[in-house]
């Protein structure tokens, strides 16, 4: 059996749509979740807190990986894997981090601390997918 008739070989367009998809949807998740999590009344002022923090950490780290991505993907061929949208490294830390987050989440009940994170975080992913929006229209509006 030939491997490329059933590899999800895609465009780098859609590969850029991906990559800023994921970290939308995902940033999105996560923050739906810290504002559960952070509960109402006096304790929303922790979201401000959040959004300062995850625009820091969206301005000085992910950015700067979001640009790699895209630098990456710029260097595929059309027909590359859907699963290369990201590095093996990459995808490596997401299970890890996705390991620490249900970990955190069954030693712990998901308070304001564990809100605030994850409000944090998705704020952050969210800001920086714009580099990934940018990257994707840019490359379908291409002369």
């Amino acid at each position: 059996m030939n491997v490329h008739k059933i590899k999800p070989g895609v465009s780098r367009s859609v590969h850029l749509f991906t990559a800023a998809l994921l970290w939308t949807v995902i940033g999105l998740v996560l923050m739906i979740r810290g504002w559960g999590w952070i509960g109402s009344g006096p304790a929303r002022w922790l979201v401000v807190a959040a959004i300062a923090i995850g625009t820091v950490k969206s301005i000085f780290v992910l950015d700067k990986t979001a640009l790699r991505c895209m630098e990456r993907i710029h260097g595929f061929d059309d027909s590359t894997c859907l699963g290369a949208v990201y590095s093996w490294k990459t995808w490596l830390l997401v299970l890890l981090m996705m390991t620490f987050g249900i970990t955190m989440r069954r030693l712990t009940d998901p308070g304001m601390i564990i809100g605030t994170l994850y409000m944090a975080i998705g704020w952050a992913l969210l800001f920086s997918s714009r580099r990934g929006w940018l990257g994707w229209w840019q490359w379908t509006h291409r002369d």
